[in-house]
């Protein structure tokens, strides 16, 4: 039951992170969602909720650790690395509201 839960609460929060934080690419606005990371980023930052450990460097951190595959794989880029730096300050506003609802 509990598993059950914690699933749920994943997807409300990939849904949330996929629709509001986006990846920059030649100033195009590619929404997680759309580009399929949103789940992956909510399945890694959700302990951090969990533990009440939600900050700057471990959500960059985090990000970091996310390989975003370009041209085909033929390039890798760390997540980070494309998002704004708006994006990441929301994404963090974003979790730390997540977490007070908890």
């Amino acid at each position: 039951m509990a598993n059950s839960k914690t699933t749920q609460a994943i997807e409300a929060l990939a849904a949330e992170i996929g629709e509001n934080i986006y990846i920059d690419v030649a100033k195009w606005h590619l929404y997680l969602s759309d580009a399929h990371l949103h789940t992956v980023v909510a399945e890694k930052v959700y302990p951090l909720l969990e533990d009440k450990s939600v900050s700057e460097d471990a959500v960059v951190k985090i990000l970091r650790s996310i390989p975003v595959k370009l041209g085909s794989g033929r390039l890798e880029v760390p997540l980070e690395e494309l998002l704004p730096m708006q994006c990441q300050v929301n994404l963090i506003d974003l979790l730390e509201e997540y977490q007070k609802n908890l």
